[in-house]
C-alpha cells in the first residue's frame, strides 16, 4: 500500500520568491568570490613572469570553484525551508572561504612554482 500524496510530504514547499530573493542574497558573496579570483588572476597573469600552465590551473579552478559550490548547494537545499536552504547556501560560501584561503596562502607560499 502506498501513503497519500499529502503524508509523503512532511515538509511544505517553500515559495519560489523566497528561494529566489534567498538564492539572490547569498549569490551575490559568490559573485565576490568569483570577481577576487578574476582580479588576483589578471594580476599574477600581468605582471613580469607570466604564469605557467600549472599556474593557470589553480588559479583558474580559483575562479570556477565558487560557481561549482553554489550549483551543488543550491541543488542540495532549494526544495528545504528558507532557513535551511540559508543554512546551506552559508555553508557552501564557508568552504568557498576556505579554499579561497588554500589559494592565497599556496600563492603566497609556493607561488614561483606558478610562474614560468
Amino acid at each position: 500500500m502506498s501513503a497519500p500524496a499529502s503524508v509523503a510530504r512532511d515538509r511544505p514547499r517553500t515559495r519560489t520568491g523566497v528561494v529566489a530573493t534567498t538564492a539572490a542574497l547569498f549569490g551575490l558573496f559568490y559573485a565576490y568570490a568569483v570577481w577576487n579570483a578574476v582580479d588576483f588572476l589578471v594580476s599574477q597573469a600581468s605582471g613580469t613572469l607570466t604564469l605557467n600552465g600549472y599556474g593557470w590551473f589553480v588559479l583558474l579552478l580559483a575562479v570556477v570553484f565558487p560557481l561549482i559550490a553554489f550549483g551543488a548547494a543550491f541543488a542540495i537545499g532549494w526544495r528545504r525551508r528558507w532557513w535551511e536552504f540559508a543554512l546551506v547556501l552559508l555553508t557552501g560560501l564557508a568552504v568557498v572561504a576556505v579554499f579561497w584561503l588554500d589559494i592565497v596562502a599556496y600563492s603566497a607560499v609556493a607561488g614561483a612554482s606558478m610562474l614560468g
